[in-house]
């Protein structure tokens, strides 16, 4: 089968390869065959080295497709079922999940270390445990959350991820009032989605900031009342928190600089919500006297902080009822072969996602 190849962490391409086999079918495991799949930024962030991952591997982890199998014990999906590829499984019995946080669950993470796939030349892992950009993955079977048949596979890949954790970080992390005052920075998908969650609150100023102008208007499309390039957000906070700052600010990029500007920007006793995924050897410098003063609560959001389940139910609800535009995070769409089309996009800025038709 194909699938999209990265053979050492820093390289920038990926080789598109027929070679591939996804290993690991049995007991409690699944065989999926991928129809779509969105590009995350998160995936050139584990190509790069930013986020650990072993190499070589496929990248992808924001997808859905059709169950082609089923290993012994396997009830909740047959052969046929749609289905979300979901990277970060709850396994329901450990600490976390007994306290209700199914969203810090470790279960998930333990896959990433072993491989998915096999090519001739030898191994190979899939990311975050899964590997979507690939015609057919091996996962686990708390990794194939059935979707109803009304979902296009397209928009079912975008809950997978993006959807999930930046609505999750304005409804469940932040539980952003009714009136308040919002700035997002970082305006891809995911910190769209926060805008969309945000709106949905009613939020009375939702500031959208990020470099790259279609993305400002994008996020006015979306729900943002202004957007600005990130220079002009002193001034957007003078006049329209009159210097106090933002009730919430989310930060979508990953980086302790704007991390550290988004502090800056939210009032004192406001919420900063952290929802991008960085490095760690990325260090955020806060000093002792300015937390005690200052009083803001600094809240990360890992996978839109809740149960991702009820989250993803509870987007496909929104989506149906005309809530939330899902389609319209779509800007550009590729075939598998043509992935690093779709790769040049993510890093200029030049999609909200792009769909990779499988």
């Amino acid at each position: 089968m194909r699938a999209a190849v990265l053979h050492e962490i820093g390289q920038d391409k990926l080789e598109v390869l027929d070679d591939v086999e996804a290993v690991g079918f049995g007991p409690g495991r699944v065989r999926i065959r991928v129809r779509a799949t969105g590009l995350c930024h998160s995936d050139l962030s584990a190509m790069s080295g930013v986020l650990p991952q072993p190499a070589p591997f496929v990248p992808g982890h924001e997808g859905a497709g059709e169950i082609l199998d089923v290993g012994e014990g396997v009830t909740r999906v047959k052969p046929g079922d749609r289905v979300v590829v979901c990277w970060l499984p709850a396994c329901g019995v450990c600490p976390a999940c007994r306290r209700g946080q199914t969203e810090l669950c470790l279960a998930g993470f333990m896959n990433a270390g072993t491989p998915n796939f096999r090519r001739p030349g030898g191994d190979l892992f899939g990311f975050a445990g899964t590997g979507t950009f690939a015609e057919e993955v091996v996962v686990d079977a708390g990794c194939a959350v059935p979707i109803p048949d009304d979902v296009p596979f397209d928009i079912a890949a975008l809950i997978g991820c993006g959807v999930t954790t930046g609505l999750g970080a304005a409804l469940n992390t932040a539980d952003v009032e009714a009136g308040s005052s919002v700035a997002v920075i970082g305006c891809g998908g995911v910190g769209v989605s926060a805008i969309q969650g945000a709106r949905l609150r009613g939020a009375a100023e939702i500031v959208a900031v990020d470099p790259v102008a279609a993305r400002r208007e994008a996020a006015l499309r979306f729900g943002a009342t202004e957007a600005v390039a990130p220079g002009e957000l002193p001034d957007a906070k003078q006049r329209i928190t009159g210097g106090e700052g933002f009730d919430y600010v989310f930060e979508v990029v990953g980086r302790s600089t704007t991390a550290r500007t988004a502090y800056e920007t939210t009032r004192r006793g406001g919420t900063l919500v952290v929802v991008g995924a960085g490095a760690m050897d990325d260090f955020l410098q806060l000093n002792m006297f300015e937390l005690f003063f200052d009083e803001k609560r600094i809240l990360p959001s890992m996978y839109g902080g809740g149960d991702v389940l009820r989250s993803y139910e509870r987007t496909v609800a929104l989506w149906r009822a005309g809530r939330i535009d899902l389609a319209g995070l779509i800007t550009h769409r590729v075939p598998l072969a043509e992935i690093n089309e779709a790769l040049d996009q993510m890093r200029t800025g030049a999609a909200l996602r792009t769909c990779i038709e499988i």
